[in-house]
């Protein structure tokens, strides 16, 4: 935006949390509710923490059991006595039973609350005992009893009654409620009953508070019967704190069931809602309520509806409904408003530009330590490490939020040395260390790899006592994954008690195995995981449907798609976005497409993914059109986004020179994106595509920056596929300064010079690999079949039908021969004679695993074969005369993208 609003900034749904003050209680008639003539709480149940999932059985009569009373530390160190009256007032007070009317009294005694007067509370007490009884005044005094912490004076007046009133029982039970005395509010509420008083709106609200602390469903429900017999139900307090209670405990189809029958709503109603439907991410529900809202006559918002419905507006990725909630704040006054601002930055941050975020910043009136603490974050989300790193150091007042902010974004951009020497810092100054400081740090240490490092900074988790923690301990895992270290891995997560229970572990197991280049290991375990009916997440699904698609898994891709579907995780934004990358590795674009249509939000991650699987199946226009969408979406883009638009210019027919530059100079001007090396690099690989080598040259020569490796590999595999050691020789010397340690460098070099028949330069360069110790990736090729993984190396025998693949190939090589294939000697060393350069051509990974698939694949069906690395020019023609032979489609994916071999011509159209 060019001048964004005078904007707040978002804390997140937990910055705001509502306070279910004497405003919020009134339960729904839903449900068959037991009829209960008089209610049984005598002794509450122990404390729990009930499951979204599981509804406790209602039990009317199996109240839960009392618990000891447990005051906070602070009760029994009451704040010194300071006098705010002149000093003999107190000596008046006492001694003259007449000194003031009730009214002065209870003056008295709010000024006292005010000011945590406790002498002048018990001078005022002193003063009118001798009087006759005021239960009025009683229960002023037990209410500044209980807000100056003073449980047992509390409880002393109020036993001291003779008749107390369902004001007395009400007053005690809130305080005790809200004074970590859950479990005697619980008590007291029971005696009221028993002593014959009806307990009246604000008794609910009590009560409800004191099962929402306690994550008491079950007596909820019995109090919401309760309400509903007395006649309660329609009282707009009862009702905001029933739903309160029901949104605290996960229930939040009951919170909507009494919201919609209440008769009338107030703003805490509204709150109350739109936090729950948040809180559960149903943030299209929560913009649905928000217009709701706002079409009732005379009803305004407040600054914890607006932060709520930018959390919904970030959550949903609505970057158009979060700019009209925006327009909205300005237009009602709410500008200067801190915590909207808040939230205002934290909805920036997520569906803005980091402009957005610095202009909002910038016109703050005022700023906290959560403004200072977002803005880090939104720099660090941006990938604008420095930046984020100097507003750490101007922040006025900093806690441990604020470091983990810092040390979480140095992780999360790559920057391990940096988090390690942050917390090094922390350590040294005393910082408060969370969970989350420790976990962060760990991930730091995934990132240096270093043994030493790793084994201090494990030894010093297990020093402080946070060995036990469930999230340390899969941080730990994660380390050693990403380490390499993976005996030590299945060490702790096989030989650890209660390790193979912890959903969280397995997570991070099967992670460690898919990143470690152990596909079958990473699917097997899920497989177990799932045998053992235990709890799956969104994390383990997306990894699985990640490895399904390196291997070109179809078949158990769709089947994990189908296992989220059905537990209800593919509404995950991450899932989704794994299972469309997972179709189109696999070659379906229909059903990624498919996905992609069914997701109710995308985020740019969703847009990419798309983007890059038409690149990898050669559809241009295709990224093309969905560029346009974007924009018509309002969708913002990234840098990433930019690199696949240019690189689709491969496939297409458009201007391509005049279109990339007029794209490369917009990325900033209109986009507010620095082009990038790989921005230029892609760009140099299109025009090499359409063999505009000298145009190419240009582009280099004019460059705002100097190019780096990825601009010179793009022109030396250029000049590679069309044979020019011209520009070759220029990007190879560059190539070899830059990344002189690089072993595809010298591969890429020496197949330039194989190409154009230079064989004592391509020699050279193969000599200098073998004296660096340098070895050339090896081919890999495989098929899936009966959901196994065959795989094949160049010259393979490994195989249990080696045989028979080996005499199948021999027969489609003579066959291919007759037909007039010429074996592509050219990138064969020169000094092998033509029968052992043959032998070399005939055997490689990807025919071996054509023929393997010709061999067990039904006949009528294509052949699908993956291969880690690009196709060579021989296999290439090989394969579109076996396609004419056997009448079989082949389809192969290599790393240029998907090969599809028919009728003997092939999709790439030669170019790859």
């Amino acid at each position: 935006m060019a001048a964004i609003l005078q904007p707040p900034t978002t804390t997140s749904a937990a910055a705001y949390p509502i306070t279910f003050p004497q405003s919020i209680l009134s339960p729904p008639m839903f449900l068959p509710y037991p009829s209960t003539s008089s209610l049984s709480l005598s002794k509450p149940k122990s404390p729990r923490t009930p499951s979204s999932a599981q509804t406790p059985n209602l039990s009317l009569s199996n109240p839960p059991p009392l618990l000891p009373p447990n005051p906070k530390p602070s009760l029994s160190n009451p704040p010194p006595f300071k006098p705010l009256l002149p000093p003999n007032t107190h000596r008046v007070i006492s001694s003259n039973r007449n000194w003031a009317p009730t009214n002065d009294y209870l003056k008295l005694l709010r000024l006292s609350v005010r000011h945590g007067d406790i002498g002048l509370a018990k001078a005022i007490q002193a003063s009118f005992l001798k009087i006759e009884e005021d239960t009025q005044l009683s229960n002023s005094l037990i209410v500044a009893y209980l807000r100056l912490g003073l449980i047992t004076h509390a409880r002393r007046v109020f036993l001291g009654l003779s008749s107390p009133d369902v004001v007395s029982y009400t007053t005690m039970i809130s305080g005790f409620a809200k004074l970590d005395r859950e479990y005697e509010a619980v008590e007291i509420f029971s005696e009221m009953r028993s002593s014959g008083i009806e307990p009246n709106e604000f008794s609910f609200v009590a009560i409800l508070t004191a099962c929402m602390r306690i994550l008491d469903l079950e007596l909820g429900f019995q109090v919401h019967s309760l309400a509903i017999k007395t006649g309660y139900l329609g009282h707009t307090f009862a009702s905001n704190a029933l739903m309160g209670l029901y949104i605290k405990c996960g229930c939040l189809d009951f919170a909507l069931e009494v919201f919609d029958k209440m008769p009338q709503r107030d703003i805490a109603s509204w709150n109350t809602v739109l936090t729950g439907v948040v809180k559960e991410l149903m943030n299209d529900r929560a913009l649905e309520l928000f217009r709701d809202m706002q079409r009732v006559d005379g009803f305004t918002v407040d600054q914890f509806t607006l932060s709520t419905i930018l959390v919904a507006c970030a959550g949903c990725l609505s970057w158009i409904g979060g700019r009209e909630i925006h327009a909205h704040v300005l237009r009602i006054g709410f500008w200067s408003n801190l915590s909207v601002n808040n939230a205002l930055i934290g909805f920036y941050k997520k569906c803005g530009s980091v402009t957005d975020v610095e202009t909002l910043f910038e016109m703050m009136p005022q700023k906290d330590v959560i403004t200072w603490t977002e803005m880090i974050m939104a720099y660090m989300d941006f990938g604008l490490v420095d930046l984020a790193v100097q507003t750490f150091d101007r922040m006025p007042e900093k806690n441990c939020v604020s470091y983990n902010a810092l040390l979480s974004g140095y992780c999360r951009n790559g920057k391990g040395l940096k988090a390690l020497a942050l917390f090094c810092k922390m350590v040294e100054q005393g910082i408060e260390l969370t969970d989350f400081t420790l976990t962060s740090v760990i991930s730091a240490c995934g990132l240096l790899m270093d043994v030493k490092i790793n084994e201090q900074v494990h030894g010093f988790v297990l020093k402080f006592g946070f060995g036990s923690n469930e999230c340390i301990e899969s941080a730990l895992l994660d380390m050693y994954t990403k380490c390499g270290r993976m005996a030590d891995a299945e060490e702790m997560f096989y030989q650890v008690p209660g390790n193979q229970n912890n959903p969280v572990m397995w997570t991070s197991m099967i992670c460690g195995y898919a990143r470690n280049g152990q596909p079958d290991e990473a699917i097997s375990l899920f497989c177990q995981r799932q045998s053992e009916d235990m709890v799956v997440d969104e994390v383990a699904l997306a990894t699985v449907l990640g490895v399904c698609g390196t291997l070109g898994f179809h078949a158990i891709g769709k089947q994990i798609h189908s296992l989220a579907t059905k537990i209800g995780l593919i509404t995950d934004i991450g899932v989704g976005n794994a299972a469309i990358s997972m179709y189109y590795k696999c070659g379906s674009m229909e059903d990624a497409l498919k996905v992609f249509n069914t997701m109710s939000i995308h985020d740019i991650v969703s847009w990419n993914n798309l983007m890059a699987g038409y690149l990898l199946h050669r559809q241009g226009n295709e990224v093309l059109d969905l560029w346009s969408k974007m924009e018509r979406a309002g969708q913002q883009m990234d840098s990433l986004t930019f690199l696949w638009i240019i690189a689709a210019y491969r496939y297409t027919n458009a201007n391509l020179v005049d279109n990339c530059r007029r794209l490369l100079l917009a990325m900033k001007t209109t986009y507010d994106i620095e082009p990038t090396s790989e921005h230029y690099a892609a760009f140099i690989g299109v025009l090499g595509y359409w063999d505009i080598l000298e145009e190419a040259e240009e582009i280099i020569n004019t460059m705002p920056f100097e190019p780096d490796a990825s601009v010179w590999r793009a022109l030396l595999d250029a000049s590679r596929i069309r044979s020019d050691t011209r520009f070759g020789t220029w990007a190879a010397k560059k190539m070899l300064a830059l990344e002189p340690q690089d072993p595809s460098t010298y591969v890429l070099i020496s197949n330039l010079y194989s190409a154009s028949g230079r064989w004592l330069c391509s020699e050279k360069i193969r000599d200098e690999m073998r004296k660096k110790g340098f070895r050339k990736h090896p081919s890999q090729s495989w098929v899936i079949h009966h959901n196994k993984v065959h795989s094949f190396y160049s010259r393979d025998k490994s195989h249990r039908l080696s045989k028979d693949i080996y005499s199948g190939l021999e027969i489609l090589i003579l066959e291919c021969l007759k037909a007039g294939y010429v074996p592509d000697t050219s990138f064969v060393l020169h000094d092998v004679d033509m029968y052992q350069k043959k032998d070399f051509l005939f055997y490689h990974s990807a025919k071996l695993a054509v023929t393997y698939g010709i061999l067990t694949t039904s006949p009528g069906k294509p052949i699908r074969v993956m291969k880690n690395i690009l196709l060579c020019g021989d296999c290439h023609t090989f394969f579109k005369h076996v396609s004419v032979l056997t009448r079989r489609e082949i389809h192969l994916r290599d790393a240029s993208g998907f090969h599809c071999f028919m009728n003997g011509e092939c999709s790439c159209k030669d170019y790859w």
